[in-house]
């Protein structure tokens, strides 16, 4: 697999969300996906942009458009020295919440994305990397 290329937006503010939006918006159409399949993508990365700031302190975002022979897709990676997440199981529970949400952020970003994938160290902070194929 190629990573084509690949960016890192920082993640310190709640403009920074949007701008995550918008960045990610342009990627996935770059990518060729369509908008369907790029309304999923930004849904997912808005949800885990803002946990990334209201959970974990504000961290990062890294975009990578990857090429995989006859496929294409774009992998997201938010990362964060907050915390951590003592309980993934519980975390990933549909309607599961620490704040005043839905509880649907990272739930509801797994069944938007093909892959997903979270690491959380408690006191260290947590990793969460999304990839969606066309």
């Amino acid at each position: 697999m190629a990573v084509l290329r690949d960016e890192v937006v920082p993640i310190r503010a709640a403009a920074d969300v949007v701008l995550v939006r918008q960045v990610v918006r342009e990627w996935a159409i770059k990518q060729g996906f369509g908008l369907v399949d790029q309304t999923k993508i930004v849904t997912a990365a808005s949800e885990l942009a803002r946990n990334t700031l209201d959970y974990g302190g504000g961290g990062s975002l890294r975009l990578e458009a990857l090429d995989e022979g006859v496929r294409r897709g774009l992998r997201l990676t938010f990362e964060d020295h907050g915390p951590g997440i003592p309980d993934l199981d519980l975390a990933l529970k549909d309607g599961y919440t620490t704040g005043g949400g839905m509880g649907l952020g990272l739930s509801g970003s797994r069944r938007l994305m093909n892959e997903f994938e979270i690491d959380s160290r408690v006191g260290e902070g947590t990793r969460v990397t999304v990839t969606r194929w066309k």
